[in-house]
């Protein structure tokens, strides 16, 4: 709590880079394999499942809790995952203080904006698989530059939830 008392105003407060942010998306996506890989051996242990169909729906919901519950923790205590402190970022309010569970959960809900618009496009449109994961690249593309757009350099689902991320000091 006393590094973010001890951080600069908000208008000084500096996003990072797009560049290091999407490099530490890339970190944080190796880390959460690990975490749903575990959580998936545990669904599929207590509910005997023997074939990848059976309860997909109730694995899918289990694994967006435990991911919700993963960064819903990290982000209100301390501000920040492991990849996050690798790369020097918190995730801050408005006033650069400590975001609580309700704005934090915003922000996880939000934050799936980089994923479902474009992955809902394929059964929607009946997409091929590689029509697919080019509309999925063009729109982290589209949602990446949009930072360019926003006066703090802030991603939307940021903006949205009354969140920043901010470079922390050395």
């Amino acid at each position: 709590m006393s590094a973010v008392a001890a951080s600069p105003s908000v208008s000084s407060a500096r996003a990072p880079a797009l560049r290091r942010r999407l490099t530490c998306l890339v970190y944080e996506g190796v880390l959460l394999f690990g975490v749903v890989f575990i959580a998936a051996y545990l669904f599929s242990t207590l509910t005997q499942q023997r074939n990848g169909l059976t309860h997909h729906l109730w694995l899918m919901g289990w694994l967006g809790v435990v991911v919700g519950v993963y960064f819903v923790w990290f982000w209100t205590h301390g501000g920040q995952t492991l990849p996050m402190k690798t790369w020097r970022f918190r995730i801050v309010d408005a006033t650069l203080a400590p975001i609580g569970v309700p704005r934090a959960i915003a922000r996880y809900v939000l934050s799936w904006l980089w994923w479902l618009p474009p992955l809902a496009a394929h059964p929607l449109l009946g997409l091929s698989v590689p029509a697919t994961l080019a509309v999925l690249i063009g729109w982290i593309a589209l949602w990446s530059a949009a930072t360019l757009l926003d006066t703090d350099r802030q991603f939307l689902h940021d903006r949205l939830a009354g969140t920043r991320i901010v470079s922390v000091p050395k």
